[in-house]
């Protein structure tokens, strides 16, 4: 038999998680949703469980992402199980979000999309010198799902529409700047940190974080903090065309290299995840925030573009996506509104 996707283990006092499909960098599947959650639901309970860590197999990524590939497939073949995934999978953050022990993230190596829905819900976030993160969905048709609209609204300044739009890769330095990791180690730790909580006494999150604490060390300053001043004047435009006119008229090498990244990217998916976040920032919960999410991405799936980012990205990987519609100007409010909407008896059961 090949191995589990996902294996779980009780290590001293701690549940021990681990991605495990190092080939596939870890990419999120439907079972591993499900199974996750499940587990959780059992070390709440659990008093011998204090406080739960998450890691990645392998040496290259936390989790790159969920199998979309396997998401497109299905919704093409007609069957239901492209939105068992994403309601499963939304359940699963919420778990995450909700679980009452101290639950940890040894981020150390790519984390995206799914990745990120694995772990940011959580409590700490740590990175070390090999995390990559990045919430890619505006180039793959999508947004930035899994939680993007409860926490990258509340980044600092515009940073988080700025992550969203662009799809914008950082590494331990910025993801630390930004509140993001609360923690950065070194790769080689990993090991023995995951030890250090086992054999500790985890009676509350700050107990979590002494353990983290004496293994942290500040990394290099922030090549973010140098252009927040440009992020923050060019992404708080209160519509995407704004954002994009104002890069435009900036000569600046750095602003003309963002107007081009969002020029490639889903007209559609650019207006979705701009409306996303404005809502996102408002609403009061993270649940919230998922059933909006699973609304949007139930009607995503209607549409035309998902599935040609999947296609240009993932599978033909010819980098040559033919959005439809293709201009801002052919998306309308109405449209967007749209997405929005309830889904009535198809909502996400929480």
């Amino acid at each position: 038999m090949s191995e589990a996707e996902i294996l779980f283990e009780t290590r001293g006092n701690i549940g021990l998680v681990t991605l495990n499909r190092p080939r596939a960098l870890n990419s999120l599947t439907h079972n591993m949703a499900v199974e996750l959650k499940r587990q959780l639901d059992e070390w709440a309970i659990m008093p011998s469980v204090q406080a739960v860590v998450v890691v990645g197999a392998g040496d290259k990524a936390f989790c790159a992402g969920g199998d979309v590939v396997k998401v497109t497939q299905s919704y093409q073949a007609g069957t239901t199980e492209w939105r068992d995934f994403f309601h499963d999978e939304y359940l699963m953050n919420i778990a995450i979000d909700e679980f009452p022990k101290p639950y940890i993230s040894l981020v150390d190596g790519i984390t995206m999309g799914g990745g990120v829905g694995v772990s940011i819900p959580g409590d700490l976030w740590v990175a070390t010198e090999k995390t990559l993160f990045a919430m890619p969905e505006t180039g793959l048709g999508l947004f930035p799902d899994v939680g993007g609209g409860w926490f990258l609204p509340r980044l600092p300044g515009e940073t988080g529409m700025y992550l969203a739009l662009t799809g914008a890769r950082i590494k331990a330095p910025d993801l630390y700047a930004l509140g993001i990791a609360s923690h950065v180690i070194s790769s080689e730790q990993v090991g023995a940190v995951i030890e250090a909580f086992a054999g500790a006494e985890i009676k509350s999150l700050d107990d979590a974080k002494a353990v983290l604490d004496s293994f942290h060390t500040d990394p290099e300053p922030a090549p973010l903090a140098e252009v927040m001043d440009d992020i923050d004047g060019a992404f708080s435009g209160v519509r995407v065309d704004e954002i994009l006119h104002a890069l435009e008229l900036d000569e600046s090498e750095w602003a003309q290299k963002q107007f081009k990244i969002l020029m490639s990217k889903s007209p559609t998916s650019l207006k979705l995840t701009f409306a996303q976040l404005r809502r996102g920032e408002v609403l009061e919960n993270f649940r919230d925030n998922m059933r909006m999410e699973y609304r949007m991405v139930n009607r995503v799936m209607e549409g035309n573009d998902f599935f040609e980012g999947v296609r240009a990205i993932l599978i033909d990987k010819d980098n040559a996506p033919v959005w439809s519609p293709n201009t801002l100007a052919e998306v309308s409010d109405a449209e967007i509104d749209g997405y929005f909407a309830s889904l009535d008896a198809l909502e996400l059961k929480i």
